[in-house]
């Protein structure tokens, strides 16, 4: 009889058995290993709780992958886990977390270790296939990538001054920490002059920054005026959420504008405001309809306060409205206007 006790779950044929169809065992083994090294992707979580994925015994399964896809078939509102199966198989994964409802997956084989993988983050782990007590183990936890190695002989400044002659030995964690004997005198301006000097009395000579910041070229990157609002890299950050389903958390770390399309009556739950004292958290909802009318929101995470103790919204198919919300105290209350409507 065959067995399939190896790590890839590849079928074991017994001495003298299958005569005449060893042959199409044996592809179809050639073909599972191939599936082994490579991508696969699976609506692991069928519904929201936990689950289970096995490796199929001689037979093509997403979870053979090298490289596993970890997809839903609902949204997930809280960390689930995902077992894979059986728990003696030993092997190295990529597995990537990319369920909808923006919640951590925990992976998990036996009664032993697991690893958490946030939502959209993708980490290596190998199953130990201990049986009952396997453990998952993230592969990159201590992975260690520090320079050892020591910087030596000179440095020279091309634009004149004794500048930075040597890091010579002493270096003690990669670069870091040089003595002021191994920096001469000072890092120098383009005159040779000390513009920052190491040593006993440290100076920086009166930098100023007047009309605004250029680069190489001589082009203004960032120009200030008493006209110049900043732009550019200190925007708003744009989250996309996609559809909305039934459910959609919106995490106020992920950025400052989120858009989303209502496909389902829906609520939104409103997580991670501001918890320091004395700062409040805002953010904007670009809220558009999908083809069907008369879907309905509702909103969950806190108290909610409306100009004049309630909010109308667009219910037209394909409307547009644009949502803002503001938290004085860290989520407890939430101020809610419809500043746009109806941006069809």
């Amino acid at each position: 009889m065959a067995t399939y006790v190896n790590n890839l779950r590849l079928k074991e044929i017994t001495t003298g058995d299958e005569d005449g169809t060893w042959g199409t065992s044996t592809n179809t083994n050639l073909e599972l290993i191939a599936d082994s090294l490579g991508y696969n992707t699976q609506a692991a979580f069928g519904s929201d709780g936990n689950a289970t994925t096995t490796v199929a015994d001689g037979a093509a399964d997403p979870a053979r992958a090298l490289y596993f896809k970890v997809t839903s078939g609902a949204t997930l509102t809280a960390t689930r886990e995902l077992t894979i199966a059986p728990n003696t198989l030993s092997r190295l994964m990529w597995i990537e977390n990319a369920t909808t409802g923006s919640q951590t997956i925990t992976i998990k084989q036996g009664s032993g270790g697991t690893v958490n993988i946030g939502t959209g983050e993708t980490k290596i782990v190998y199953l130990d296939g201990a049986g009952a007590g396997a453990a998952v183990v993230d592969a990159l936890a201590n992975f260690n990538l520090s320079l050892t190695s020591q910087v030596t002989g000179t440095l020279p400044v091309a634009n004149g001054g004794t500048g930075i002659t040597s890091f010579g030995s002493g270096v003690a964690t990669w670069i870091g920490t040089p003595s002021s004997a191994n920096l001469a005198s000072a890092v120098t301006d383009e005159t040779g002059s000390g513009a920052l000097v190491f040593g006993t009395s440290p100076a920086l000579t009166t930098p100023k920054i007047t009309t605004g910041l250029q680069d190489s070229s001589a082009n203004s990157v960032i120009p200030f005026d008493s006209n110049q609002f900043f732009s550019g890299v200190f925007s708003d950050k744009v989250t996309a959420l996609g559809n909305t389903g039934t459910a959609k958390t919106i995490n106020c770390n992920n950025g400052n504008v989120f858009t989303a399309t209502l496909n389902g009556n829906t609520t939104l739950t409103l997580a991670t405001p501001a918890s320091t004292s004395n700062r409040a958290t805002s953010f904007t909802l670009i809220l558009t309809n999908d083809g069907t009318p008369s879907r309905t929101v509702a909103l969950a995470g806190g108290s909610f306060k409306y100009p004049g103790g309630s909010i109308s919204r667009s219910t037209g198919a394909n409307d547009v409205d644009i949502w803002f919300f503001f938290s004085p105290d860290g989520g407890t209350t939430w101020y809610v206007t419809i500043p746009m409507k109806d941006l069809s």
